[in-house]
């Protein structure tokens, strides 16, 4: 199959390809998402081929309307209305009980609840309505490979396997959105994203935020709760603290193989970096390193054989504990503290 990069001019065409129940990946502020009709069984079914991705792993559905969003759920509570005003379009992502049989359980991975989003992005709402259904939108990439940035990511990881691409550059926030479950009692956040645990509370009162993981047996309600997640081929090790960043720079320059260093410039301009080292900038603080973790790890994944790669950790707050959840799962836990790695 053949690829095709759609342009914004090439929306109507995009558009077709998804009403036919062919693949495109999409744009959002987040990442890049992949796209099939949600209501066409198949063509969902394609995507968890595409992707390499886990049958129990529950989709994403992407809209680009509260009309949409009222045909499959339930009737929205006003704590659900409120969210939607805030948020909406957004980088955050709602789990709802369904109505009786209104999604595929290859769409919900066999629960009677879905997760909805509507994107803040122009092109793909209009790609949404367009194409006239909504559409599941997990992240456009390899299963367990870092999630695209870019369109060229997508292309690298799904080349053949999709029918197109529609390109609108580089994601703005880059790490996936905030997924709040909204189907209990007290509602919980499964996912952190640029929507912080703080701006939940301001809305809601009253939140759980620390759901992130499920039990091996267990069925997730959200994408990246069980399964290996955003690691590139080389180890990723996280450097908690800048005091340790000389300590790893001095272990790296003993290596006989290349290792990669991604960090702040603050901290990238105090080090005295050694021949076999490959710096990567993550910008100036966290909100700058979130948009940039998942592009670097991808940097040293396609363009530089690296055997591991140190990445500046931060505080696990705000914004920095979405970082720190897509970090500590690229890095399967793996830390660099005082001259040695040690799982945490």
């Amino acid at each position: 199959m053949e690829t095709k990069i759609y342009t914004l001019d090439q929306i109507d065409e995009a558009a077709a390809a998804l009403k036919k129940g062919q693949l495109v990946a999409f744009p959002t502020e987040t990442v890049y998402g992949l796209g099939a009709d949600a209501t066409n069984v198949e063509a969902v079914s394609h995507v968890y081929e595409a992707k390499g991705r886990p049958s129990d792993n529950p989709l994403i559905v992407t809209i680009a309307d509260v009309a949409t969003l009222e045909k499959f759920a339930q009737p929205l509570s006003d704590q659900v209305k409120l969210l939607i005003k805030t948020f909406w379009p957004g980088s955050l992502t709602i789990i709802l009980p369904l109505k009786k049989d209104a999604l595929s359980k290859t769409v919900t991975g066999g629960l009677d609840t879905a997760a909805f989003r509507m994107p803040a992005n122009a092109a793909t709402l209009s790609l949404i309505r367009t194409a006239g259904v909504p559409i599941v939108g997990p992240s456009a990439n390899t299963s367990g490979k870092p999630s695209p940035t870019l369109a060229e990511h997508v292309y690298h990881d799904l080349k053949g396997k999709i029918a197109g691409i529609l390109d609108d550059g580089p994601t703005d926030v880059g790490v996936e959105s905030t997924i709040i479950d909204m189907s209990t009692d007290v509602p919980t956040i499964l996912r952190p994203g640029a929507v912080t645990e703080d701006q939940l509370a301001d809305v809601l009162g009253t939140v759980q935020g620390n759901k992130h993981k499920v039990g091996a047996n267990e069925t997730p309600k959200a994408p990246g709760m069980k399964y290996k997640h955003y690691a590139p081929d080389a180890q990723v090790e996280i450097v908690d603290h800048p005091s340790d960043f000389k300590a790893a720079v001095d272990w790296a320059g003993q290596q006989a193989t290349k290792v990669g260093l991604m960090a702040t410039d603050d901290i990238l301009a105090k080090l005295d970096v050694p021949a076999n080292v490959e710096t990567y900038s993550l910008g100036a603080d966290v909100a700058a390193a979130s948009h940039l973790l998942f592009a670097g790890l991808r940097h040293f994944d396609l363009e530089t054989e690296v055997a591991t790669i140190f990445t500046q950790g931060f505080s696990n707050d705000g914004l920095g504990a979405a970082y720190m959840n897509r970090l500590n799962k690229s890095a399967g836990g793996v830390h660099f503290t005082n001259n040695k790695s040690v799982d945490k």
